[in-house]
């Protein structure tokens, strides 16, 4: 798929089926979040790639939503969650991470997969439980979470969010 076309048609997919990837399809989406930029190329990221019903992922649904919103499932019943850590004393990592993974999210896109990227766990993944959690998943020394990413063949459909150029763009 064009990558202008993946763009004008990738939207956060919010349901997923249980079939898993293939083991193709996930290293076609790591190896897209690996070839995103860094700041002086620095190489700062680390990708855990999780099975959607991992015990860990629903205990951290389950402290977030009682926190949120009880009855939402935050990872959308995807098959897998790819998480990405960066080194936390860099002062582009967030930056990074974002590029990373919208990558990931454009190239499921390209593959016919859905995605929804969730920012939402940060408060629980850098609360309390921050050690417990960088150990569960594996983070190396001296990271922290920085954004997920929930991937799988796509069981809702949503139409691509709607923008108003003539408000939002300023050209000088």
């Amino acid at each position: 798929m064009d990558v202008l076309k993946a763009i004008a048609a990738r939207s956060s997919t919010r349901g997923y089926t249980a079939e898993k990837l293939t083991p193709e399809e996930l290293d076609t989406l790591l190896e897209a979040g690996l070839q995103a930029p860094t700041a002086t190329n620095r190489q700062e990221l680390h990708f855990t790639v999780v099975d959607g019903d991992a015990p860990i992922l629903f205990e951290i649904q389950d402290a977030m939503g009682a926190r949120l919103r009880p009855t939402v499932d935050f990872w959308y019943d995807a098959p897998t969650v790819i998480l990405i850590s960066g080194e936390t004393a860099f002062r582009w990592t967030a930056v990074d991470a974002g590029i990373a993974v919208e990558n990931i999210a454009l190239a499921a896109e390209a593959l016919g997969l859905g995605s929804v990227i969730l920012g939402c766990l940060r408060a629980e993944m850098l609360g309390a439980n921050r050690d417990k959690y960088a150990g569960a998943f594996n983070f190396p020394e001296g990271y922290d979470f920085q954004i997920a990413v929930a991937v799988g063949r796509k069981a809702a459909e949503k139409a691509p969010h709607t923008y108003d150029k003539a408000k939002q763009v300023t050209v000088l």
